[in-house]
């Protein structure tokens, strides 16, 4: 497993910075985001960011096929009455050990399950269970309406597969899967007593600073919202166990999202830990979990 690393970042356009002297003669270092679309902003500040999400279908494809091909996968499963309310399911060789669920990414506005089917491979290589949810996407419904939609998916699959439950997602699936295990959570109280562990990779955690971007005129977060659907914002459950995993590539926005979520519940009783996963950036940080001896699909599955 990584461990936390301190690493310097580039802010260049995201932060605006200006060295000052106090009474003291300290010096001090001012931080301020001059421009919140570019610190959101991953494909213009990541080198090749063309390749995705190209590059992730092949081997979706490919794993899609192969475990179809051996019986092993099921797809499109209903979990609610609309178009997007679906889920794949892909089983080990043996009865499953427990179960993955796996939340896709895009700022709550674009991509699907099937994209991502690969990264269901090093889970269900160490003998677990994963389901793979679609969900509708903003502006045909709310953030709040998302969340409440995976915890609907959360609670189909959990009744088709048994053991623990784990519980993982990449940016707006980050912020989808820690969303879970708050106090206000959707799941059902048998749901969350099986969940052993969550990692949210590269998630978003504070819904605030997104009100101040572009993409707000989509996503229409308000300040009810943003409170109400932050998990950094809300009280874990207890006895909640999470994994907050970033790429030290990232934009320092997501750094410090990562980073924050972790800080705040530890302080509110969660067992917590931070990983800044080296040379990954926001789009192959998540390239871990195709992996059944990757230190990310370890974390994942540990106890």
């Amino acid at each position: 497993m990584f461990h936390p690393k301190a690493l310097t970042h580039d802010m260049v356009a995201a932060i605006a910075t200006r060295r000052r002297r106090c009474s003291g003669r300290v010096p001090m270092l001012d931080h301020r985001i001059a421009d919140w679309d570019n610190a959101y902003a991953n494909g213009p500040n990541i080198a090749g960011s063309d390749r995705w999400p190209a590059a992730w279908s092949g081997p979706a494809q490919a794993f899609r096929d192969a475990l179809s091909g051996e019986g092993r996968a099921r797809f499109d499963i209903a979990y609610g009455d609309r178009p997007r309310t679906r889920f794949d399911l892909f089983l080990p060789e043996a009865t499953p050990r427990g179960l993955v669920v796996f939340i896709h990414g895009g700022y709550w506005l674009e991509s699907d399950k099937s994209g991502w089917s690969h990264l269901a491979k090093g889970a269900v290589g160490n003998g677990f269970a994963v389901a793979a949810p679609s969900y509708t996407l903003c502006p045909d419904i709310r953030i709040a309406g998302i969340v409440s939609e995976i915890g609907a998916a959360i609670g189909k699959a959990a009744a088709m597969v048994g053991g623990p439950l784990i519980l993982t997602g990449h940016s707006a699936g980050g912020h989808l899967a820690s969303r879970m295990v708050t106090t206000t959570t959707p799941l059902a109280t048998d749901v969350v007593r099986r969940i052993r562990h969550v990692v949210s990779i590269s998630g978003l955690h504070d819904l605030r600073p997104l009100m101040r971007t572009g993409m707000n005129a989509v996503l229409k977060i308000d300040e009810h919202e943003a409170l109400t659907e932050s998990p950094a914002l809300l009280r874990p459950i207890d006895g909640v166990r999470i994994t907050c995993w970033a790429g030290g590539g990232e934009r320092s926005e997501f750094l410090r999202q990562n980073a924050l979520l972790a800080n705040i519940w530890t302080g509110l009783g969660a067992t917590t830990s931070t990983v800044v996963e080296p040379d990954r950036h926001h789009y192959d940080v998540v390239d871990g979990l195709a992996d059944p001896a990757h230190a990310l699909t370890q974390t994942l599955i540990s106890e």
